[in-house]
């Protein structure tokens, strides 16, 4: 699907043919030999539409001739709510910077676009490659830490219902979470290699631009804070999970030690029943008339002297 979209007044507006200045947002679905035709319509490689659409691809940036491509990775929630997926994961968007249009391409409904085509970006134009490319950039790194509160908040969460239950599905759920962040911190250092590479070579040509130099460099700094979040989330969840592990295994320790406790302390009455049920003559108390209430009461006098034994040394 191919929407030519331009600015004016504020709002953006969809038009039915490509005109000079416009932004072109290609989604899915794909039309049949669509990307082809495209890249020879704008003489570009079709690498630069056919690389965007590869899910693991890394942040860099390339140049062939007058076109210039970018792929910067951005957070998509996972559609897939099942145990072993991750709540996010990141995927390309490419940016092709042609003489006269802005091309954007991504294999996912990316929510960071959609703002854009609903107005809800202030200050930007997609005439102006380099400030439409920084705006992106700043919506992608406010995307990255908006989904980094939502991540700790559900690991608050799941540690609370951890700390009353311990069940494997809260255990699971942090496994999510680590997955989720694992991919936002290799994509985050992929953009800000990326970045840093792209402001040191100028290769949105912005100059001596002192407006669009603060503000890549505002970019800069939000991306690395974004990583260091990261990264700190990170550290906190392996040590909770650790430290949760360290804690069902010592419970289990203490559950087993308390059953063999009570094992050896139902075996002594059972051992001496065990003898008592047999036909053997002359055992003691064999013709005593209260042998049974006799026997029965020395079995659980000597289970609670072995009881009293294993509370002192504070094994039960």
């Amino acid at each position: 699907m191919i929407q030519y979209l331009i600015k004016e007044s504020g709002k953006v507006i969809e038009l039915d043919s490509i005109q000079p200045g416009c932004w072109i947002n290609i989604k899915p679905p794909f039309a049949p030999n669509e990307l082809n035709e495209l890249a020879d319509f704008f003489e570009v490689p079709i690498d630069f539409f056919t690389d965007a659409l590869d899910i693991d691809e890394r942040s860099r940036y390339e140049r062939e001739e007058e076109a210039r491509l970018i792929l910067v990775n951005s957070a998509i929630i996972n559609e897939k709510d099942q145990e072993n997926e991750a709540v996010y994961f990141t995927a390309p968007i490419g940016i092709i910077l042609t003489n006269d249009h802005i091309i954007t391409i991504s294999g996912q409904d990316d929510p960071i676009l959609q703002r854009f085509i609903e107005s809800r970006v202030k200050d930007w134009d997609p005439s102006n490659g380099a400030l439409f490319v920084l705006r992106l950039f700043e919506q992608i790194v406010i995307r990255f830490l908006a989904c980094l509160k939502k991540l700790n908040l559900k690991r608050h969460l799941v540690e609370s219902e951890l700390y009353n239950s311990s069940q494997s599905s809260d255990l699971k759920q942090l496994l999510r979470i680590e997955k989720s962040l694992v991919y936002f911190i290799n994509s985050l250092s992929s953009n800000e290699l990326l970045k840093m590479k792209m402001k040191r070579t100028d290769f949105l040509r912005i100059g001596d631009d002192e407006e669009l130099t603060d503000l890549f460099e505002d970019v800069i700094i939000d991306n690395s804070q974004a990583l260091e979040m990261a990264n700190i989330h990170t550290n906190i969840l392996n040590g909770t999970m650790e430290a949760y592990a360290s804690i069902i295994s010592n419970n289990l320790n203490l559950f087993v030690n308390r059953l063999t406790i009570i094992t050896v302390v139902l075996l002594l009455p059972t051992l001496i029943a065990s003898f008592y049920g047999m036909n053997v003559e002359g055992l003691p108390l064999s013709n005593h008339p209260f042998a049974f209430y006799i026997i029965v009461g020395m079995s659980i006098g000597l289970s609670l002297i072995l009881l009293l034994f294993f509370r002192r040394k504070n094994l039960f």
